[in-house]
């Protein structure tokens, strides 16, 4: 690689740091199992789907004084769905595992996604390739994409790729649909005794893919942290220029942890959390309400500004637009396959769904901005749904609070100024250099994989654990991916689903925000996190996110 930057050429000479049990080697290592596992919902549903995968143990992995010889073996690997930080270092873990078991094994690396096995677009690694990689951002060294593995053609032409290359096992780095995708492709191969292994690796920035076994998915460390610098930057500017609202959407569509993460980090005057919105069943007009009551208090103290901090999902889980969009959703497959419709101008296209939709969601589907209506008729995503980023919410909120608080300045209870500015922070965390964190988690967790498949196994999620600790006391395992699914409708049909971990409101990390909410809105408490450090004291470039430090003490205090 060529025109690096300072930065990139010290990343590029950072050593991960291993957990102990990994540390000495893939040829020191002894798996131990724990008991049987069941899926967390459904399980009589995913038993009958994944006959072959179900109910196997967790396991756990410790050094042994015993070196064993590694046999040669070809592996290959898929980037899946949308890039989070620490991806490269998931592929150099596993390949560095992978040579140091044997000189003579190979990875390949499968282009574009999942497509890439299909197709049999791939690339071989050496260390070359690899180390032009180590530590950086992206996933550009083999590219991602979204491609479903459910059809038997899929399946078939994936294994006849895997055949061609001599390819006994395939790490698939993902979030919950992509490690969908593992655990529906290790239960092909083993029914069809293909004697191919497969093994995932947990990726997401939205936080929403852990359990007791898998504690943070890879990427959110460094992703909350970019935002929180954002955050941060936008709180200084706004409490020195004292004139705007700044309403922040950020990345995260079915949880809020990035959002709840964001604001403890930085302390906002409002911070809206989806899963709070829906338990409570918050309308719009009274998310509404709420925002405009901290408004308006604030100006009568002469605080015309502050920060507003919004979940990306947050439109899904207001109950009234949450049943609208389910029944969009419903309506969608057969409306995009009518002429009348995807041949007809936006204006018929609104006019046949509020005709498509229940009288009661065509009310509400009426009721909103003609802007929203049409971010509504966006394409759905791979999934068949509403592609709930590019529904500028954060907009939508803007207009409603300025009806609302023109209505209060008629009635006499406002007579501050609103003045605001809108922002998307999404893409500016995806493929930021990983944090020091995410650089040694990552590593671990591919290193680990290559562990997972020397044992044998198949059908697994690559897990590292106790991660508020130094590095050398993770612990690494694996946990059955099928422990984690659940039936889910989509595309109007109920398919297995890895389950989403969403925010928990009677959890410490909620708590946290609930318990300070009103001190935040009125008192201006922001944080300055700045921008990711990488050298100097630890307890500067080590700092684990507050998420997980909440988490780990209360898990602490529960034994």
């Amino acid at each position: 690689m060529t025109n690096l930057s300072p930065l990139q050429i010290e990343r590029l000479k950072y050593q991960p740091k291993l957990p102990s049990s990994l540390a000495n080697g893939i040829s020191h290592l002894i798996m131990n199992e724990g008991s049987a596992t069941e899926a967390v919902a459904n399980k009589e549903d995913i038993k009958n789907l994944f006959k072959n995968t179900y109910g196997k143990p967790t396991v756990t992995f410790q050094t042994s004084t015993e070196a064993v010889e590694c046999s040669q073996r070809n592996v290959g690997v898929i980037l899946s769905g949308g890039q989070a930080p620490g991806g490269h270092n998931v592929i150099a873990g596993l390949y560095d595992a992978l040579k140091q078991a044997n000189p003579e094994n190979k990875l390949y690396g499968f282009l574009g996604g999942p497509s890439g096995i299909i197709e049999g677009k791939y690339v071989e690694f050496n260390d070359k390739f690899i180390d032009d990689y180590r530590n950086t951002g992206g996933f550009d060294i083999i590219g991602s994409g979204r491609t479903k593995l459910e059809t038997e053609e899929q399946f078939q032409s994936s294994w006849e790729v895997c055949k061609k290359l001599n390819i006994s096992a395939v790490v698939i780095i993902g979030g919950d649909d992509s490690n969908t995708n593992a655990a529906m492709l290790a239960e092909w191969f083993v029914a069809h005794n293909a004697d191919i292994q497969v093994i995932g690796c947990p990726k997401t920035i939205d936080g929403d893919l852990k359990n007791d076994q898998i504690e943070i998915s890879f990427g959110f460390d460094t992703a909350t942290k970019t935002y929180g610098e954002l955050i941060g930057n936008i709180e200084r500017d706004a409490n020195s220029a004292k004139k705007y609202w700044h309403f922040v959407k950020i990345m995260g569509r079915s949880a809020s942890h990035v959002a709840l993460e964001a604001a403890l980090q930085t302390q906002p005057n409002i911070t809206l959390i989806s899963e709070e919105v829906e338990q409570k069943k918050m309308s719009l007009s009274s998310i509404i309400d709420y925002m405009a009551d901290i408004i308006v208090r604030r100006s009568q103290i002469g605080k015309n500004f502050g920060i507003a901090v919004i979940p990306e999902g947050l439109i899904e889980f207001i109950p009234e637009l949450k049943a609208m969009i389910a029944n969009l959703n419903d309506v969608m497959p057969a409306l995009e396959k009518d002429s009348k419709y995807t041949n007809g101008s936006d204006a018929d296209k609104i006019s046949i769904i509020e005709n498509s939709l229940s009288s009661e969601n065509s009310s509400v589907f009426k009721s909103l901005p003609s802007l929203i209506k049409s971010q509504l008729l966006m394409d759905r995503d791979p999934h068949g749904n509403v592609q709930v980023s590019k529904i500028e919410t954060e907009k939508l909120l803007i207009s409603m609070l300025e009806e609302k608080l023109s209505q209060l300045k008629k009635e006499g209870k406002y007579t501050g100024k609103f003045a605001t500015q809108s922002h998307f922070f999404g893409y500016e965390g995806r493929c930021a250099f990983p944090s020091n964190f995410d650089a040694d988690y990552c590593y671990s967790l591919g290193y680990n994989a290559f562990a997972l498949i020397n044992f044998g196994m198949t059908g697994y999620l690559s897990s590292v654990r106790n991660l508020t600790e130094p590095a050398n006391n993770w612990l690494a395992g694996g946990v059955p991916l099928t422990m984690m699914m659940n039936m889910e409708r989509r595309h109007g049909e109920m398919k297995p689903v890895i389950k989403k971990a969403l925010v928990e409101l009677d959890g410490p990390v909620f708590k946290k925000l609930e318990t300070n909410r009103e001190d935040w809105a009125m008192n201006d408490r922001y944080l300055f996190p700045g921008a990711i450090q990488y050298f100097g004291p630890a307890s500067v470039c080590d700092i684990t996110t507050v998420t997980l430090k909440l988490e780990s003490e209360s898990r602490l205090a529960e034994v």
